[in-house]
């Protein structure tokens, strides 16, 4: 069983979290920025056994597609053409940023700390593949 790896693709970062192999937890991994993406996964690709990619689509109140897809999806696009293989499984994304920071302050993080955007990025990362993951339990 391969891990499982989560984008929380942004403009200028990238949050990225990933599953243990047997895809029970998911941790925060890293933030990147986003011209760096490709590097980033083709070193990570080659050194890990990923099953699965999972991206944060963001969709509006009125479950619209918002403005951001215009940079999510040909980042997909090119997902697919590089990695064909790959499943890209794309999970519902509202609110993850708040959820994020709400949960920085109730594990006690500083100010200092919960107003640093990579770290906010890395754990939204972490609340969209825990979501998939919990969406999919019973599924197996």
């Amino acid at each position: 069983m391969g891990r499982i790896l989560a984008l929380d693709y942004g403009r200028k970062r990238i949050g990225v979290a990933v599953t243990d192999p047997l895809q029970l937890i998911a941790s925060r991994l890293t933030t990147i920025a986003t011209h760096e993406i490709w590097d980033f996964l083709s070193e990570y690709l080659q050194k890990e056994d990923v099953e699965t990619l999972v991206i944060g689509y963001p969709v509006q109140l009125n479950n619209e597609p918002s403005e951001s897809i215009r940079y999510i999806n040909p980042f997909l696009k090119k997902f697919r053409k590089l990695y064909p293989d790959m499943p890209v499984k794309q999970i519902d994304e509202r609110f993850t940023s708040k959820i994020a920071f709400q949960s920085m302050i109730d594990a006690g993080l500083r100010k200092k700390s919960r107003q640093d955007k990579a770290m906010v990025d890395a754990v939204s990362a972490t609340i969209i593949l825990q979501s998939y993951l919990e969406e999919n339990k019973y599924k197996k």
